[in-house]
């Protein structure tokens, strides 16, 4: 489901943030998708005096897939790479949170046809976590 606010597909995660973290980078890598960039943004607010609990954004995506978004509509690059929040919202309790397939169509003004680009990261971050998408 899509909060029809946000375009924010938020997965409940039933795994410790670190295995979380893990459990998406090794579905990614089985899948040949390149994560370009982990960010540690708990150490960066750390770095700078100041408390967060456990968040780290994944930036990921794979070339093939995003490459004709960006023809079809150059502005898609701004949401590309995909990104991956893995938050601990409170102890014990971890989300991860994407952008939907249908929010970035509907963003860019993408044909329908390039959804299919897109919405397997959906499956991917499900399947990875055994969990179903809420809203955002």
């Amino acid at each position: 489901m899509m909060s029809s606010d946000t375009g924010v597909l938020r997965f409940r995660s039933p795994y410790a943030f670190g295995e979380t973290v893990q459990r998406l980078h090794a579905a990614l890598a089985e899948r040949g998708i390149k994560v370009f960039a982990t960010l540690d943004q708990q150490a960066e607010a750390v770095a700078i005096g100041l408390s967060m609990p456990p968040t780290t954004l994944i930036l990921f995506g794979n070339p093939k897939a995003g490459t004709p978004l960006m023809l079809a509509n150059a502005t898609a690059g701004i949401d590309l790479p995909l990104k991956a929040l893995v938050t601990e919202v409170e102890p014990g309790r971890v989300d991860v949170l994407i952008n939907s397939a249908k929010y970035l169509i509907e963003r860019h003004a993408l044909p329908q046809t390039l959804e299919a680009n897109l919405w397997p990261v959906e499956g991917l971050i499900g399947n990875a976590l055994g969990a179903r998408p809420e809203p955002g």
